[in-house]
């Protein structure tokens, strides 16, 4: 076991701070109000709290945390399953390998590109592109086509300005390769940090290998890579570890590389078939504890972008928005090919989704509570990576960029895609965003709205 998690640290920092004092409770609140991040005490302190105002308080801060840094913004994207191959035994997951309930599938580049400009032509920008740990005869070149071949679709004046990707841990000389490919952040969970867990729940493939997973950010990152994603599977063992261990993960990236993760995302165990683990997790997490994590986590890592897939119902995603959500994604398939066949969408699906609405009405939604949709991609294409994304969103000066760019991408969707009801809704909260912005994040947004009003494209400062 990597030596950066530290089971026996973890155990002993959750018994001390089992029942915290509230002046405790309340030193570690005060703390976060600095935006400087927390410790793992810290994370524990606030893991197991329980006092409703206490609860009101957290909730309350990470609502403020996240618009001082992120301001009323949410990053909208689109899960585009190429390949559900897969060589591992992961027990909570659809993919496994002698699951033989699931319809396998490994997309063409010609299905891929229809995929994606299906994807296009709902209005969206920005893709997570996944794949299952196993690739067809062309191995990881079939990784690198696939990237290549989003890129190059193009439908009208709409396209995909990036690629995400969940794949499986590579060595060095494939992760070069990834970076080459222009990829945005590369995403790779750990499901589990427990080692006794993760040992019960994958019993074969090379997921198996503990360590080869919880140090494949350090491959990454050395492969030159600037942003990564990070997240685990709640459920399979207790949540407070699972935060603590995260911590300790991304501690210890601060500490090797000066950077944490890009992005954090939190999702759920849900039934999967073929999986009695995923229908009956072991440590299922409660609606109010999985808000607590939300919550906790914008706290103790205020800079990155925590991600609320469509695992969640959408009454569970909107309530996650005020507590810290910045990124979500919208008019989801988890299956290879779903956008083109979304009559089958089960046959081969990694897991259930708890939010089956199209793009245009999550939009409409998300508009009407206040937010703005974002499909800004600005940042990676003008190196605003790394470090250097860093350095802009810990003092909270990357709102100066983010939500100017929302507003013009969100004119951009309206224009070219949203249904009348969303275009009017939209418009009436662009006029609402742009009265309440001041100096220059109103300058900019105002300059690059009248850009997209003449008929301008991909416009971001």
């Amino acid at each position: 076991m990597s030596a950066f998690i530290n089971e026996s640290e973890i155990a002993r920092i959750l018994e001390e701070n089992k029942r915290p004092e509230p002046a405790k409770v309340r030193a570690v609140l005060d703390k976060a109000k600095e935006m400087k991040g927390l410790n793992i005490e810290d994370v524990a302190v606030l893991s197991n709290i329980s006092d409703p105002m206490q609860l009101f308080e957290l909730f309350e801060e990470a609502n403020i945390i996240k618009e001082k840094i992120y301001g009323k913004r949410l990053v909208i994207f689109a899960p585009l399953y190429i390949s559900n191959l897969c060589a591992n035994e992961c027990t909570y997951c659809a993919f496994r390998a002698k699951n033989k309930a699931v319809v396998r599938r490994s997309l063409s580049q010609d299905e891929i590109r229809r995929e994606t400009e299906i994807l296009v032509n709902q209005g969206h920008k920005r893709v997570l592109m996944v794949a299952g740990e196993s690739y067809p005869k062309q191995g990881f070149q079939y990784v690198l086509d696939s990237i290549a071949t989003i890129y190059d679709a193009k439908v009208g004046n709409g396209e995909i300005r990036r690629v995400n990707v969940n794949i499986a841990p590579l060595d060095l000389p494939e992760f070069k390769l990834l970076k080459d490919a222009k990829i945005g952040t590369f995403q790779l969970f750990q499901e589990t940090y427990h080692l006794k867990t993760y040992h019960n729940v994958h019993l074969a493939g090379k997921k198996a290998d503990y360590d080869y997973r919880v140090t494949a950010f350090h491959r990454a990152m050395e492969a030159g890579i600037d942003d990564v994603g990070i997240g685990v599977l709640f459920g399979l063992f207790d949540f407070r570890f699972e935060l603590l261990a995260m911590m300790q993960h991304i501690q210890e990236l601060e500490r090797v590389f000066g950077v944490g993760p890009h992005t954090i995302s939190v999702p759920r165990i849900e039934p999967a078939t073929g999986s009695d683990v995923a229908l009956h997790p072991p440590h299922a997490v409660s609606d109010l504890d999985f808000r607590k994590i939300v919550a906790i986590l914008r706290l103790a890592v205020p800079y990155t972008g925590i991600i609320m897939s469509t695992r969640e119902t959408a009454h569970m995603r909107r309530d996650t928005f005020a507590l810290g959500v910045s990124q979500i994604s919208a008019g989801s398939r988890t299956n290879p090919g779903g956008y083109t066949d979304s009559l089958h969408e089960d046959d081969g699906s990694q897991f259930c989704l708890g939010d089956h609405r199209p793009l245009d009405e999550v939009i409409r939604d998300v508009a009407e509570m206040g937010y703005i949709p974002s499909f800004c991609t600005g940042c990676y294409r003008l190196g605003r990576t790394g470090q250097d994304f860093m350095d802009r969103a810990k003092p909270g000066d990357i709102k100066n960029h983010c939500n100017p760019n929302a507003v013009s991408t969100f004119q951009e969707y309206l224009m070219d895609y949203a249904s009348y009801e969303t275009k009017l809704i939209g418009e009436g909260l662009i006029e609402d965003v742009i009265n309440d912005m001041h100096g220059i994040a109103r300058e900019r947004a105002i300059m690059l709205l009248e850009k997209v009003k003449k008929g301008n494209h991909d416009m971001y400062c």
